[in-house]
């Protein structure tokens, strides 16, 4: 069993179509194709289904994945050890954000990285809360940024940033007029909210939870996979949100959202990394400079 043949076969698996995995590697659909036969073939076991073209992982498959995912994140970890050693001059450096980070926080700070440390190739991979920290505790990142809390004993935690929340209506809104809102005025509206998992999404269902009124009744009309998406239905009139002012900032400025005064807590971002495995100088000056960053701010 080699390293390319594992970076075939998890491939094979993410896009569940041999061609595509094929043109993400930048191989040819034959090569991939005998890889993986070599594996089974080798191990005289079936690895995936074939159900027409589209492929499926078998119940051993999905084993092996895992594993799989394991060798090759300690592999990249191996080589980040030797090029580690060349200083800032070259590696990569893999982040990963949920979206109100990922959106708006990190892309000026990873601009300015870039700027100093061109030799580093960063990437960046964006999900949900839920999301960024299994890629960190599986080692497929170096780095995750979130604002939702995280409870991982394999995973240290860092404050690293504020973040503001801020009620926001549309124009249409009957609270659109109001300077203020109490949270027993909570059950009066319809709310549009961020899809489980989200930090956003925990924070604002605090708020509703702790507003005193039954949870049967505050409606929520919509859960949104995007802050994009939120902002969206909002301003159409669909309820009223919970959000980052940072994500809701433009749309605040020109007049289609409302934002509200309310007694909304502020919430962290917290930067993840995984406590065993080696921080390379390019993650450590990345939390510097996100470090210095927010110290400017204040």
């Amino acid at each position: 069993m080699t390293l390319e043949q594992l970076r075939i076969f998890v491939a094979v698996a993410e896009h569940e179509h041999m061609t595509r995995a094929a043109e993400s590697l930048h191989l040819t659909q034959s090569a991939t194709s005998a890889a993986i036969a070599a594996l089974e073939t080798r191990y005289a076991t079936q690895l995936f289904h074939r159900v027409g073209r589209r492929i499926e992982l078998t119940e051993i498959g999905r084993a092996f994945l895992i594993e799989a995912r394991a060798v090759l994140a300690r592999a990249a970890a191996a080589t980040t050890v030797l090029t580690d050693m060349a200083g800032m001059t070259r590696g990569s450096l893999a982040l990963a954000a949920s979206q109100t980070v990922g959106n708006y926080f990190l892309p000026p700070i990873m601009a300015r990285y870039r700027q100093h440390f061109p030799g580093i190739d960063l990437s960046l991979r964006i999900g949900n809360t839920e999301q960024v920290a299994d890629w960190v505790r599986d080692g497929e990142v170096d780095l995750g940024i979130v604002e939702g809390a995280v409870d991982d004993p394999a995973l240290a935690t860092q404050p690293v940033g504020d973040d503001e929340l801020v009620l926001v209506v549309g124009q249409s809104h009957p609270w659109a007029r109001q300077r203020t809102i109490a949270p027993a005025q909570f059950a009066e509206t319809q709310w549009v909210l961020r899809e489980a998992g989200s930090g956003t999404r925990a924070i604002a269902q605090s708020v509703l939870d702790q507003s005193g009124i039954a949870p049967d009744h505050i409606r929520v009309a919509m859960e949104l996979p995007s802050n994009e998406a939120v902002c969206a239905a909002v301003v159409a009139g669909a309820g009223a949100s919970i959000i980052s002012r940072l994500v809701a900032a433009a749309l605040i400025g020109s007049g289609d959202l409302i934002a509200i005064k309310a007694s909304l807590p502020t919430r962290r971002f917290i930067q993840l990394r995984h406590k065993e495995r080696y921080v390379t100088q390019a993650a450590r000056e990345m939390s510097e400079m996100i470090a210095a960053d927010q110290a400017a701010r204040l």
